[in-house]
């Protein structure tokens, strides 16, 4: 190759040298307009899906070049797991620039849930992690929900600026590109890969706009504190909820466990009978089984009934995390990569356990 090119779909920079290696292209494809590496195109044409290794410290550099840069930032962040999705030391990155979240993936909640509701949800968690925002808007990148309004406050509080798309691996982001310059720009193929494993993205990628200025989708930050990112690809479909969320309630007594496949699990360890309402895919199974039988079940059913993983050596160790329910409000127990579970009727002694390293933690109630 005479001179450096990149591929349209994920960033990388291009090579016809070495097909096991990122970028890869055959040197007949450098005569293309549009060149995307073999990664891209077997994602697009195959739905064929692949984990990459990826050096968060090299996404990290990309990001301190927003701090230098006059521009709106534009940050997607996945609804369904906002602590998950949030960007750690999000402000340090951004410098003096103005902040826009963007709350994605809204259709995946019940209809019966006010948007006003979410967005200030949304805005407590902002501010309870230190950010003050220009605004929160809310949409589905896979739906096109309320893009229009996307587009008007980026056009707002761009300003004559460049933009840059940011967030975590599997928010959305690229996802969300693809859809605005669908409304307001090409019709042809999806300008960016998207793909449901994380790390499509693998370098920034630039997208002129008409004044030119620029959005710039840059490679998600990989968080290992997910479930997402434990799960097999070609099970991740099955934990990715695609549509409204379906809660599935249970009326559990003292004494009883659910398992979630083989992925996790949650023991009732004390308390009076309640409901334990759970907002996970609706496509991933869940058993109900006594307390004292389930380390058993655990261990003896764990890659057949209770799936996904259907190999679970690939996951981390179990850990258990112990949460004592006050009653005192709805709360709700989130497995980051998974989804929750509502408590919070009675007072109860709970017991969550989920692979080493997933973030398990206690919530007010988001419905």
């Amino acid at each position: 190759m005479e001179r450096e090119q990149w591929c349209e779909g994920c960033g990388v920079t291009l090579q016809t040298e070495n097909p096991e290696e990122q970028g890869y292209v055959p040197a007949s494809a450098l005569e293309r307009e549009h060149i995307i590496c073999r990664r891209c195109y077997r994602i697009r044409h195959y739905n064929e899906l692949a984990p990459v290794e990826q050096d968060p410290s090299a996404t990290l550099r990309l990001l301190e070049q927003i701090a230098q840069a006059d521009a709106l930032v534009v940050q997607v962040i996945d609804l369904f797991d906002i602590s998950g999705s949030w960007i750690p030391g999000i402000h340090r990155h951004i410098g003096n620039n103005p902040l826009l979240i963007l709350g994605n993936k809204v259709d995946l909640f019940p209809k019966s849930i006010k948007h006003q509701r979410l967005k200030e949800w949304v805005q407590g968690a902002a501010k309870d992690l230190g950010v003050k925002p220009v605004d929160v808007v809310l949409t589905s990148a896979a739906k096109g929900t309320r893009i229009d309004v996307v587009a008007e406050a980026i056009e707002k509080f761009r300003d004559g600026r460049d933009v840059f798309v940011i967030g975590t691996a599997n928010a959305g982001k690229s996802t969300f590109i693809n859809r605005l310059l669908k409304e307001f720009g090409d019709e042809g193929e999806e300008a960016v890969t998207t793909s449901p494993y994380p790390g499509t993205t693998l370098d920034a990628i630039s997208i002129p706009l008409g004044d030119g200025k620029h959005i710039i989708d840059m490679p998600g930050v990989v968080r290992k504190d997910r479930m997402s990112e434990w799960v097999d690809p070609k099970e991740l479909k099955q934990i990715t909820p695609d549509g409204e969320i379906k809660p599935k309630v249970y009326q559990l007594s003292e004494g009883q466990t659910l398992f979630f496949g083989g992925l996790a699990r949650i023991d009732f360890v004390e308390g009076k009978r309640q409901s334990f309402i759970c907002y996970l895919a609706n496509g991933l199974y869940i058993h109900r089984t006594k307390l004292e039988k389930a380390t058993e079940i655990w261990e003896r059913h764990r890659g057949e009934l209770l799936s996904p993983p259907k190999n679970p050596d690939s996951l981390p160790k179990m850990v258990r995390h112990s949460f004592v329910i006050n009653a005192t409000m709805k709360e709700d127990i989130v497995i980051s990569g998974l989804g929750w579970i509502s408590v919070g009727s009675e007072k109860a002694k709970v017991d969550v356990w989920a692979p080493e390293g997933v973030r398990v933690e206690l919530r007010s109630a988001v419905i």
